[in-house]
Parts: structure tokens; C-alpha cells; sequence
């Protein structure tokens, strides 16, 4: 017992000593608040661009406070209590504008015209679809992000029965004999609804030669009669565009128009828009995400390499770190020392700008007009703790380069080239798409990826790649493969300490 206490207090001695070292050299602490605030600065600069003003913007909320696209145009009436809505789809198609008032037809992958429960015109509000799409065959859709498949076969008639807060959706080819596709249910759902058929049609995704660019784009889905039964109002069908215009994922133009108009004893409707999560507002050019706001954090981690590399290389260079080993016999105890205030230092660096930038950069976006991408408390949680653990890990990478090469420049140089590097080159979109996923998995900056916040949807068509915010490793696996490099570096470092005069 008296040696295992002995031993700990020998190591919070030597961690007392080095944390002593660090706070009384001027130069490093200055450099650290430099870390610091350059991460907030460079971040706010970033996504200081001048707004379209007005009031505070944001994106409508799902019920499960995600961001959605709710832009589609609607024929609907109201439906009080059960009934059931049957209709036959008999065709799908679409047009994109190519510009100078030109247009070209075909249908977009996600383009969608079906039938619809809404509670409400709002956006946001609870919803179940079922729908046609332009190349994923049948789906039963809900709450914006949930998603399921229909029969591969082709089915033309579509059927929504509700009963209570449950949907469910059935597809047939010949009307008569139908096959159930999915069922929702929508907790606490009004019992006067609206329900009636849709149409919209994201943007179309296309290559322009300089990488892949959007232009607007609208569906038309072409309906049979419809079949009602149960609690239906007996007004007139009703054209309404919900969401005002096409939103973020869609828009009209001179030449493409939303609206319905009247096929013999059914209708032709036409819209544009979405109807699904959020996933990729700063592509679109009209808002920020959390990580836009964390730009900075490249230019704080210079300076953290930089001082978590000195605080090795420099004793090296002076010959201090003799008198540290002679003083602590255990020399992997002064580099674990060493280790923990500069990983320490540097964790409350992140931490602190995190938690600055990004409240400050969210509150100055919304007040120039644009939209700011909402996350979950437990999210922002995430990246604030996220980028402060990415620093902590960067500088005990640094420190265990450092220990290995025992020269300044060379370590810093390195480090710098192995994380700071391929990550600007992956976001700023310089690089394939290939290219810069396989930087972002395989070299230190994955690290950077638990600072992510973009989700990604299947049935949502967008560019996902890290020059639009989206890493290829989930946020802590991401972290985990720069925990392996700086426990690799650090490891090779003690080695080396005890294994050779220093």
C-alpha cells in the first residue's frame, strides 16, 4: 500500500512540475489564448457573408424537431375523424429548367406524386404519403424521415385508410386485389385533417463540368377520380401551395409553374419542393450548419501543435529534459506528464471556443437573414466536447512526434501535413470526391469528423460529400482513428525515452 501511494504521489508531483513548467512560460500560454481565440475569430469570419437581412430565419420543424422541406403543391378537403382515400396514379412525369428559358423533361430519382394525411397546411406538421417516385418505385412516407419500400412490380392505383392517429398504405395494379406497403402512426394527430393528392420535385442534380450543380425542377402526377369514403367534407377540391414556394429543395420559375387543373373527372397536379428532413442547407448556398461555425478550429490546432511539440523539442534543445529524467527516474511518468497538461491545455482550448463560436456565429446568421441548421441539445453537446477531445488529442500527437524526432520544425511540419492539411483540402472541394473520403478515413484527419452534424437520408437526393460537410466515418469513429494515431505516436515515444540516453 505505501508503494502504490508513493508512486502516485510521485506522479502528481512530476505532473505539478510540468504543468508549473508550462503556465510560467509566457510564450505558450499567450500562444494557447491565441489558439483559442483564433478558432472563435476565423469561424465568424467564415460565415460572415452578407445575408439577405430581415428578420431571424430557420427551417421548419418535424415533429421530432428535426429540419424539414415541406414545399409541395396540394389538392386537398378536409377529412374529420377515419376514412379512406383511393385514387388511380396514371403518370409521373417532370421537367427541369437548363436555363435561358429553356427546359428538359425527366422525371428527378425523388420526384414524388401520390396521396396524402396532413394535419395541417403548416409546415412541419405530421403527415403519412403515399407516393410514386421517378425511380424508386412506390413508398409510404412519414414524419419526414421515415421511409419504406412498395412492391418492385408497377402498381397504379394508390389507397390511404386512416383510422385513430394510424395510417396505412395499400398499392394495387388493377385496382382490385392491393397489397399493404407500410403503416404510421402519428401520436396526438388532429381529428380534422386535410388529405388529397401532391406533387413536388427537388432540384436536378446536374454536372456542369465544375462539379455537380442544381437546377429547378417540377413534377406532374396525373390522377384518376377520386374514391372517398368515410368523414370528408363535402367543399370543392382546394389547391393550395404549402410552404408559400418550393423552399430549399426545389423552386418554380418563368417557365415552371405549380398549380392543378382539371383532367375530365380527375386532376393534374404539378409542384415543386420536398417533402423530407433537411440534408445539406449550406450546399444550397441558403444557411449554416454547427461545424460552419467551427471552421476556425484548423487554425487553432496550428498553434496547439505548435506548443505541444515545444514543450517536448524545446527541453530537448536546451538540455532540460535531462535534468526532468534524472530528477523522475521513471521516464515514461515525465512524458505522461507532459502528455496530460498539454492534452489538458488544449482540451479546454477547444472547449471554451466551441462553446463561444457557436452560439455567437449562430445568433449573427440568423440576424443577417440566413438560416442556421438546428441540432439536438445532445448534439451541440457533442461538438463542443467533440473539438474540445480533437485538440487534447492533436497535441499529445504532436508531443509524441515530437519526442520521436526531437526537432521542432520537422514534428510540427508533419502533424500539420498529416491533419491539418488533408482536411482543408477534402472541405474545399479541390480534391475528387474520392479522394478526399479516403484522406478523411485513413490519415489523422478523420479526427475531425466529430464535429459533424449533417445527417444523412437515402430518399433525400443531395451532394454528400466532405466539400458539403458530410464525413465518410461516423463522428466517434472518426475521433477513435486519431485516438489511434496519437496513442501510436505516444506509445513509440515512451519506447523511445526508455530506451535510449536523452
Amino acid at each position: 500500500m505505501t508503494a502504490i501511494r508513493t508512486r502516485h504521489t510521485g506522479f502528481l508531483a512530476t505532473l505539478h512540475a510540468e504543468w508549473t513548467k508550462f503556465r510560467t512560460v509566457r510564450g505558450w500560454v499567450l500562444t494557447m489564448a491565441g489558439a483559442l481565440l483564433a478558432t472563435i475569430v476565423v469561424g465568424l469570419l467564415g460565415t460572415a457573408a452578407p445575408g439577405p437581412g430581415g428578420a431571424d430565419a430557420s427551417y421548419p420543424r418535424g415533429p421530432g424537431g428535426e429540419a424539414v422541406n415541406d414545399s409541395f403543391y396540394f389538392v386537398h378537403r378536409t377529412l374529420t375523424g377515419d376514412g379512406t382515400l383511393t385514387v388511380p396514379l396514371r403518370s409521373l412525369a417532370g421537367v427541369a429548367d437548363t436555363g435561358a428559358g429553356k427546359a428538359a423533361r425527366g422525371t428527378q430519382p425523388w420526384a414524388k406524386a401520390g396521396i396524402i394525411v396532413k394535419e395541417s397546411l403548416a409546415q412541419g406538421s405530421p403527415y403519412a404519403a403515399l407516393m410514386a417516385t421517378g425511380a424508386h418505385g412506390i413508398r409510404m412516407q412519414y414524419d419526414y424521415t421515415h421511409d419504406t419500400a412498395g412492391p418492385e412490380t408497377p402498381q397504379r392505383w394508390l389507397r390511404l385508410v386512416r383510422s385513430g392517429d394510424r395510417l396505412t398504405g395499400y398499392a394495387s395494379a388493377d385496382g382490385s386485389r392491393w397489397t399493404e406497403v407500410g403503416r404510421a402512426r402519428l401520436p396526438g394527430l388532429a381529428r380534422t385533417v386535410r388529405a388529397g393528392l401532391f406533387a413536388t420535385s427537388p432540384q436536378a442534380k446536374q454536372d456542369t463540368g465544375a462539379g455537380a450543380g442544381f437546377s429547378p425542377a417540377v413534377a406532374t402526377g396525373t390522377f384518376g377520380r377520386p374514391v372517398l369514403t368515410g368523414g370528408w367534407s363535402r367543399t370543392p377540391w382546394r389547391g393550395t401551395q404549402v410552404g408559400g414556394d418550393a423552399g430549399t429543395s426545389g423552386s418554380y420559375t418563368d417557365t415552371l409553374k405549380g398549380g392543378f387543373t382539371r383532367t375530365g373527372d380527375g386532376f393534374a397536379v404539378t409542384g415543386a419542393g420536398d417533402i423530407a428532413p433537411v440534408v445539406g442547407g449550406p450546399v444550397m448556398g441558403v444557411g449554416f450548419s454547427v461545424e460552419n461555425f467551427l471552421v476556425g478550429t484548423f487554425a487553432g490546432l496550428i498553434a496547439v501543435i505548435v506548443v505541444a511539440t515545444v514543450f517536448l523539442t524545446g527541453e530537448y534543445r536546451r538540455g532540460l529534459l535531462r535534468t526532468s529524467m534524472t530528477a523522475t527516474p521513471r521516464r515514461g511518468r515525465v512524458l505522461g506528464a507532459k502528455a496530460l497538461v498539454a492534452g489538458g491545455v488544449a482540451g479546454a482550448v477547444g472547449l471554451v471556443a466551441a462553446a463561444i463560436a457557436i452560439p455567437l456565429g449562430a445568433r449573427g446568421a440568423r440576424g443577417r437573414g440566413f438560416l442556421v441548421f438546428p441540432v439536438t441539445t445532445a448534439t451541440e453537446l457533442r461538438v463542443v466536447a467533440g473539438t474540445g477531445l480533437l485538440c487534447a488529442a492533436a497535441a499529445v500527437l504532436a508531443l509524441g512526434v515530437g519526442a520521436l524526432l526531437r526537432r521542432s520544425g520537422t514534428a510540427v511540419a508533419l502533424v500539420v501535413a498529416s491533419l491539418v492539411l488533408p482536411f482543408l483540402l477534402a472541405i474545399s472541394g479541390v480534391l475528387p470526391a474520392g479522394v478526399a473520403e479516403w484522406l478523411l478515413r485513413v490519415t489523422p484527419a478523420a479526427g475531425f469528423a466529430v464535429q459533424q452534424t449533417l445527417p444523412r437520408y437515402a430518399q433525400v437526393l443531395s451532394v454528400y460529400e466532405p466539400s458539403t460537410g458530410y464525413f465518410p466515418l461516423a463522428p466517434w469513429t472518426g475521433f477513435a482513428v486519431l485516438c489511434g494515431y496519437a496513442a501510436l505516436a505516444y506509445g513509440l515515444a515512451v519506447a523511445r525515452v526508455r530506451g535510449r540516453d536523452v
